[in-house]
C-alpha cells in the first residue's frame, strides 16, 4: 500500500515544504516535516505522509488507524500542513503573475488550452493572440481583486484580535439598540390598546400567523440564507481552499476541535464549527419547541417575518395589522461581528453558543457566514452528505478537501439519511388536520394554496388506500385484510397508488417554501390538544368537533393492540408524530423523487391501518455520494476500523464513478507492543463441544452450557473487567435465563459481579458507572470477587464509541458470528439489487460478500473497544470455529490478525490466557 502512495507523494511533498516551516508555526520536538505537539510515533508519521500525498494528488483515500494511535492529531497535522504549503505555493504563483502583469502583458506566458476546450485552428493569429491577452489581463485583474479582498479580511481579523475596546463598543451599541426597541414596542402596545382595533373576519390577533401567505410561483426567486441582497458585499466573499472535517456525533466534533486547539496549528487556523439549530439556537422561545423539525420551521418563519415586516410597515395605515414575531438574535450586524470572532480564535460548539448569547447574535447563521473565509470547517455527517442541507448551509465543495472520520458506518449513514418511513396513523392524522385547516381558512386562502392543499390531501388518501384503509375512518379500528410486507419499485408504487400524474417535485417545493407543516402545527397546537381552551361560539363548534376527532385518532393509534414499543431515544419522534405528522410525510414525498432504480417502497401491512407503514428504502447510496467525490479535490474516508474495505471501494466509490486509479488505501498497525494483545479463535469448549453458533444450533442447551463453562473458567484467571458480546438482545436474554435455571449464573457471580447492557440509551451511563466502580473496588479490596462481567450486544450502545481501557476491558469475548437477519425484507431487497448490479468477487455472489462484511464490520468494531493506548493490554476471544476460515479471518484488522492464534481445543487456549494475564499482573 505505502509503495503505491510514494509516486503520488513525491510530486508535491518536498516542493515548498522547507519554506512552509517559515510560516511562524513552531515545529516543536517533532522530527521531520510535520509540526506536532510531541514526537510522533512512526505510524503517525507514515499516516501524515500518506495523507499529504493523497491530498496533493487529488485522490480518494480510505485510511485506517486503530483507536489509541492518535488518529485525530495525525489528521489535523497532516491535512493542515498540506493546506499551509498549498496556500504558500499559491501566493508565490500569484505574486509571480502579478509581477509579470505589472511589467507588461507580453511577458505573461500563454495559458495552455484546457482539455476539452474549443479548437482554435483556423482562427487568424492576431485573433488568437488578442483572445489570449484578454484572458491574461482578466486573470491579473481577478488576482488583484482577490488579493485586495484577502488583505481587507486579514486586516479586519487582526484588528479584532488586538482591539479589545472594539468588542466593548459593539456590545454597548447592541444594549442601547435593545433598550430603544423595547421602549418603542411598549409605546406601540399602549397605542393599540387605546385604539381598540377590531379584528378582521372574527380571527383573533394571533391566528393571523396560521394563515398561509400567498404562494407566488414555483420558480420563486430564492433569497440566500434569508438575507436581503443589498445588505453587504462581504457575503459574496469567495470560498478559500479549505478542509471540511465531518464526524458522526456532536461530542466527537467537540473533541476534534479541542485537539486542534492543542495542536501547533491551534493559534493560526481559521476554524468554524457548524451544527443544527437544535445545538446552536440561543432563542429560548424557539429552543423550548424541542423537536428539531419544529425548531427549524419556527426559525425560518421568524426570518420570513423579518423580511415581510418592511411591507407590513408600509401598509400600517390600513385596517389589517398582523403581529409577526421576529428573532432578536437575527441581526446582520451582530452576526457579522460573531463571524469575525469565530475566525479569530478556534471555538467549539459550546464556546460558539456562549459567544452568541453574549453578543446577542445567532450562532447558527453567524457560523455559516464564516464558511467562505474558514480554512477548516467542522460539521456533522448529515450536513455534508445530504445535498439540500449542504446547499442551505452555503457549503461549496468545488475543489475543496473533505475528510469523513468515524466512517466505518458511512454506507448505512447515507442510506438512513435518504430513507423515510410513515405510519398509517400519521397519514390519517395529517389528512384530518389538513382538511380541518382548509375548511377553517378556505375564504382566506389564495387559489394556488388551495390547489396544493388539495393535491396533498389526495396523496394522503391514496397512500392510506395502498395500506388497505380509508382515510376518513379511525386507523386504529380498521383491520388490514392482507398482512405482510410487499416491496415495489418507485414507478410501480406511483402508478398503483394513482399519483403518477402529480408533480412531486413541485409539491415538495411548495411544502418547503410555504412552511405549511409549521402553520398546521400551530393550528393543531391551538385547537387539537386537550389543554387548548376553545371558545364555544358558533364559529368554533366545528373546531370543538375537530378537537374530539383528533383525540380519538390519537387514543386509537396509541391503544392499538400489540403496537411495537418505541425504541429508546425516540421521544423527539413521538413529539413530532403527535404534533405535526405532515413534517414526517414531507420526508417521504422527498424520497419518492429518487430515480426508479435506486430505491424501493416497502408496504408493511400489520394488524390495523394505524400500525401499518410505508417506507422508502434507498438501495444505491452511491448516487448521493457521487457529487461529493466529483466536486472535491480530494476525499478522505477515515476510521479506527475500516476492514473490510471492499464495501467502500465497490458499493460506494466505484458505483459513484470514481476511477479505481484515484483510490488509495492506507492501513497502519497499532502503537501497542505485540506482547500486549492476545487474540484467540476458539474452535471448541471445555467439554469438546464444537463452537458453531448458527441460527439452528445456538439455542441448543449444550451450546449455552458450553458458553457458560468457558466464561466460568476465564473469570477465574482474568482480573478486572470482562466484556462479553452476544449477537442480539434476544439471544443474550435467552442465554442469561438458561444460566439462571442451571445455576451457572450464581457460579459466575461468585467471581465477577454481572451487569447487562440496558436497551434504553438513557440507562447506559448509569450501568457503566456502576461497572467501573465495582472493578475499582475489587482491585483495591482483593478477596474472592475479582471484578465485573458485562454482557453486551453487538451493534448496541456499548459496541461503539465507548472505551473499555485498562481494567475496564482486560478481555473481550465475542459469542458466535453476528450475521444480520437474512429474513429481513430490506436486506433481501439489497442483496437482490447487489447481485443484479455488481460483479462477482473471487467467485462469491455480491450478496454473500455483503452478509459477511456486515458481520465482520460489527465484530471489528466491538473487539476494538479494549485497546485504547500504548501501555494498555487485553485478550480477545472469538468463540466460533468459522472465524478460522480464510475468507473470514482475512477480514479481521491487520494489527489483530497478525497476532491471532487458532486453538482447536480449550485446554491450550486456557493455558495461553492464564500465562498472558499472570505475566501482565507480575509486570504491574
Amino acid at each position: 500500500m505505502e509503495s503505491g502512495m510514494e509516486s503520488g507523494m513525491e510530486s508535491g511533498m518536498e516542493r515548498g515544504m522547507e519554506s512552509g516551516m517559515e510560516s511562524g508555526m513552531e515545529s516543536g520536538p517533532a522530527a521531520g516535516r510535520f509540526p506536532f505537539p510531541y514526537t510522533p510515533y512512526r505510524i503517525q508519521e507514515q499516516f501524515m505522509e500518506a495523507l499529504y500525498g493523497a491530498l496533493e494528488g487529488g485522490r480518494v483515500g480510505i485510511f485506517e488507524s486503530p483507536t489509541g494511535t492518535g488518529k485525530s492529531l495525525s489528521l489535523i497535522c497532516g491535512a493542515l500542513s498540506w493546506l499551509r504549503d498549498w496556500e504558500q505555493k499559491r501566493r508565490r504563483e500569484e505574486a509571480r503573475l502579478l509581477a509579470l502583469g505589472a511589467g507588461g502583458q507580453d511577458e505573461l506566458t500563454p495559458q495552455p488550452a484546457r482539455p476539452g476546450s474549443a479548437d482554435t485552428a483556423g482562427q487568424p493569429d492576431w485573433v488568437t493572440a488578442f483572445v489570449q491577452k484578454k484572458e491574461q489581463r482578466d486573470m491579473v485583474d481577478r488576482l488583484k481583486e482577490e488579493q485586495t479582498r484577502r488583505k481587507k479580511r486579514e486586516d479586519r481579523l487582526e484588528k479584532i484580535r488586538h482591539n479589545v475596546q472594539l468588542k466593548y463598543t459593539v456590545k454597548r451599541k447592541r444594549c442601547e439598540e435593545d433598550e430603544a426597541k423595547r421602549l418603542l414596542q411598549l409605546s406601540k402596545e399602549a397605542l393599540s390598546q387605546g385604539a381598540g382595533e377590531g379584528v378582521l373576519d372574527q380571527l383573533d390577533h394571533n391566528e393571523e400567523e396560521l394563515i398561509l401567505a400567498e404562494y407566488e410561483s414555483d420558480d420563486e426567486k430564492k433569497v440566500v440564507s434569508g438575507l436581503e441582497e443589498e445588505e453587504d458585499d462581504d457575503l459574496e466573499e469567495d470560498h478559500v481552499t479549505k478542509i471540511y472535517y465531518c464526524s458522526r456525533t456532536h461530542s466527537q466534533l467537540s473533541q476534534f476541535v479541542r485537539e486542534v486547539q492543542k495542536s501547533p496549528f491551534g493559534k493560526d487556523t481559521r476554524l468554524v464549527s457548524l451544527g443544527s439549530r437544535q445545538n446552536l439556537c440561543v432563542n429560548e422561545e424557539v429552543q423550548r419547541l424541542g423537536a428539531l423539525q419544529l425548531i427549524n420551521d419556527r426559525c425560518m418563519e421568524m426570518q420570513k417575518n423579518k423580511h415581510e415586516k418592511k411591507s407590513d410597515e408600509e401598509n400600517e395605515g390600513k385596517k389589517r395589522r398582523v403581529s409577526r414575531t421576529t428573532c432578536p438574535f437575527y441581526s446582520y450586524e451582530q452576526m457579522q461581528f460573531l463571524r469575525d470572532e469565530v475566525l479569530v480564535e478556534v471555538k467549539d460548539i459550546e464556546q460558539l453558543v456562549s459567544l452568541g448569547r453574549e453578543t446577542r447574535a445567532c450562532p447558527y447563521y453567524g457560523s455559516r457566514f464564516a464558511i467562505p473565509a474558514a480554512q477548516l470547517v467542522v460539521l456533522p455527517y448529515q450536513m455534508l452528505l445530504h445535498e439540500p442541507t449542504r446547499n442551505a448551509a452555503g457549503i461549496k465543495l468545488k475543489d475543496q478537501v473533505v475528510i469523513i472520520d468515524e466512517a466505518h458506518n458511512l454506507i448505512d449513514t447515507i442510506t438512513c439519511i435518504h430513507s423515510a418511513e410513515v405510519s398509517g396513523s400519521q397519514l390519517c392524522r395529517a389528512h384530518s388536520q389538513l382538511s380541518q385547516y382548509m375548511e377553517r381558512y378556505r375564504k382566506r386562502l389564495k387559489a394556488k394554496n388551495l390547489m396544493y392543499i388539495k393535491q396533498i390531501l389526495y396523496l394522503l388518501e391514496q397512500f392510506v388506500a395502498m395500506l388497505g384503509g380509508n382515510v376518513n375512518q379511525n386507523p386504529g379500528c380498521q383491520a388490514v385484510s392482507q398482512t405482510g410486507t410487499v416491496l415495489k419499485s418507485i414507478n410501480d408504487f406511483l402508478f398503483q397508488s394513482q399519483i403518477d400524474n402529480i408533480n412531486l417535485f413541485k409539491v415538495q417545493r411548495y411544502c418547503e417554501k410555504s412552511l405549511i407543516s409549521r402553520k398546521l402545527f400551530g393550528f393543531v397546537e391551538r385547537y387539537g390538544g386537550p389543554a387548548s381552551a376553545v371558545k364555544t361560539n358558533k364559529e368554533n363548534q366545528k373546531l370543538a368537533g375537530l378537537q374530539n376527532f383528533l383525540l380519538t385518532l390519537q387514543q386509537g393509534s396509541d391503544k392499538e393492540a400489540g403496537a411495537p414499543q418505541s425504541p429508546p431515544g425516540e421521544a423527539e419522534h413521538d413529539q413530532l408524530r403527535t404534533a405535526s405528522p405532515l413534517m414526517q410525510i414531507e420526508g417521504f414525498l422527498s424520497a419518492l423523487t429518487n430515480a426508479n432504480q435506486d430505491g424501493r417502497v416497502m408496504l408493511n401491512r400489520q394488524g390495523t391501518v394505524g400500525q401499518s407503514s410505508l417506507k422508502f428504502l434507498l438501495l444505491n447510496p452511491a448516487v448521493h455520494f457521487a457529487k461529493v467525490v466529483e466536486e472535491c479535490r480530494a476525499v478522505i474516508i477515515a476510521g479506527g476500523t475500516m476492514q473490510p474495505v471492499a464495501d467502500f471501494r465497490e458499493q460506494l466509490l466505484c458505483c459513484a464513478g470514481v476511477d479505481p486509479a484515484r483510490i488509495v488505501e492506507f492501513s497502519c498497525g497499532h502503537v501497542i507492543p505485540p506482547e500486549n494483545i492476545l487474540p484467540i479463535i476458539l474452535c471448541s469448549g471445555p467439554s469438546n463441544q464444537q463452537l458453531e453458533f448458527t441460527y439452528q444450533t445456538r439455542d441448543l442447551p449444550q451450546m449455552m452450557d458450553e458458553t457458560g463453562r468457558i466464561l466460568c473458567n476465564l473469570c477465574n484467571v482474568i482480573p478486572g473487567g470482562v466484556v462479553c458480546f452476544f449477537p442480539s438482545y434476544e439471544y443474550e436474554k435467552q442465554v442469561y435465563g438458561h444460566w439462571e435455571k442451571t445455576g451457572l449464573l450464581s457460579r459466575l457471580a461468585a467471581k465477577k459481579k454481572i451487569f447487562q447492557e440496558p436497551k434504553k440509551a438513557n440507562q447506559v451511563e448509569q450501568v457503566l458507572v456502576e461497572y467501573a466502580k465495582c472493578i475499582k473496588r475489587c482491585s483495591q479490596t482483593g478477596g474472592q470477587m475479582t471484578g465485573a462481567l458485562l454482557l453486551s450486544v453487538v451493534g448496541g450502545k456499548m459496541s461503539e464509541g465507548i472505551n473499555f481501557s485498562d481494567d475496564l476491558g482486560r478481555c473481550v469475548i465475542m459469542v458466535g458470528m453476528p450475521y444480520p437477519n437474512i429474513r429481513s425484507p430490506e436486506l433481501q431487497e439489497k442483496m437482490t439489487w447487489l447481485d443484479k448490479t455488481m460483479p462477482r468477487a473471487a467467485g462469491q455472489a455480491p450478496s454473500r460478500v455483503l452478509i459477511e462484511n456486515l458481520c465482520m464490520k460489527a465484530v471489528n468494531q466491538s473487539i476494538g473497544r479494549a485497546i485504547r493506548h500504548q501501555k494498555d493490554f487485553a485478550s480477545i476471544l472469538l468463540l466460533d470455529h468459522r472465524y478460522a476460515r480464510p475468507a473470514v479471518f482475512n477480514k479481521l484488522p491487520q494489527w489483530i490478525r497478525e497476532r491471532t492464534q487458532v486453538k482447536p481445543a480449550f485446554g491450550s487456549a486456557f493455558a495461553e490466557l492464564r500465562k498472558f494475564h499472570r505475566g501482565k499482573l507480575d509486570a504491574l
